[in-house]
């Protein structure tokens, strides 16, 4: 039998709506019993949680157009730990965006090309406000890359 696959969310959220993105994330990923799926805070997260990770996902404001500090501040202090040690990690990206997002999904992507990680999934943008159906489509996100993982698709 494989071992189970461990799936990390990292996020940051100041007003509550990335929170409210990332549980839903969370919700999905449950569904998923093969998977074991643990939520942090970018600023409790560690380089060991992402070494003992199979796949992450990363959850952010758009703060002036970028990521958040916090996760620039999580991307900072796991990197070098980290370098070399996770090339292939499958990822993806949630923004709750007050604009349109796509300058934090370009920074973490250019960031996580660094790590030599693999995105597995288009970027999941939420303009505010948060809607039933962006919910909805968080859960997917976090279903669909659990369940990937699970099957061992990345």
């Amino acid at each position: 039998m494989n071992a189970r696959k461990r799936l990390l969310i990292v996020f940051h959220s100041q007003t509550g709506n990335t929170a409210r993105l990332a549980e839903a994330v969370l919700r999905g990923a449950q569904r998923v019993e093969e998977t074991d799926t643990e939520l942090k805070r970018a600023f409790d997260t560690r380089s060991e949680d992402l070494l003992v990770s199979d796949g992450v996902l990363l959850g952010t404001p758009e703060n002036f157009g970028y990521m958040s500090g916090a996760l620039k501040d999580f991307f900072d202090r796991t990197y070098y730990a980290c370098e070399g040690k996770l090339v292939g990690m499958p990822y993806a990206v949630f923004i709750s965006a007050g604009n349109d997002g796509r300058g934090a999904v370009r920074e973490i992507g250019r960031i996580a090309n660094g790590y030599r990680w693999k995105s597995v999934a288009e970027a999941l943008i939420v303009r505010n406000p948060i809607k039933d159906e962006n919910l909805l489509a968080a859960e997917e996100l976090g279903e669909a890359m659990a369940a990937g993982l699970a099957m061992g698709i990345f």
